[in-house]
């Protein structure tokens, strides 16, 4: 059986991440949506175990698809789990220079490969960050996440 991890933050998960985790699917037995915690990010707007709950939500209709979260290197996860791919969208070349090195070194420390999917276009402009942004100032997210989260978000900013 071929297990793959697509790791993130998720605070929240996006319509663009939805998509690469639906795609992945078609390609692994199981594909484990990873919740880590991201040191360069001090507050999220939803807690670890409610970001994982709504993936949970939103995904529950793929059986390929669980849901975990990790706290530690993800190289230990893939590890202990006996991963050994990762799953990673891409929106543009930014995206790659950033994860091209973290692919590297998961690879040097564990042989984990890193596959890279891209993004559908129309997904490509969506970030969690500038969704959050959008959202605390009343506009509109419809389009962006999926519904359940959309609904979370609006009852978390009241």
């Amino acid at each position: 059986m071929t297990v793959a991890v697509c790791p993130g933050s998720f605070d929240p998960i996006t319509n663009g991440h939805l998509d690469i985790v639906t795609r992945a699917s078609r390609h692994f037995d199981e594909v484990v949506v990873l919740v880590t915690g991201n040191p360069t990010k001090t507050t999220g707007l939803f807690s670890v175990a409610e970001r994982v709950e709504l993936i949970r939500e939103v995904t529950r209709d793929n059986p390929r698809v669980t849901v975990d979260s990790w706290g530690g290197l993800l190289v230990d996860y893939t590890t202990a789990h006996q991963v050994t791919a990762l799953v990673k969208g891409l929106r543009s070349s930014l995206d790659y220079e950033y994860e091209l090195p973290m692919a590297q070194m998961n690879r040097r420390l564990t042989g984990v490969d890193t596959y890279f999917l891209l993004t559908d276009e129309k997904y490509g402009y969506i970030s969690s960050s500038l969704t959050k942004e959008v959202a605390k100032y009343g506009g509109d997210i419809t389009g962006l996440v999926p519904e359940a989260v959309r609904q979370a978000m609006k009852d978390k900013l009241r």
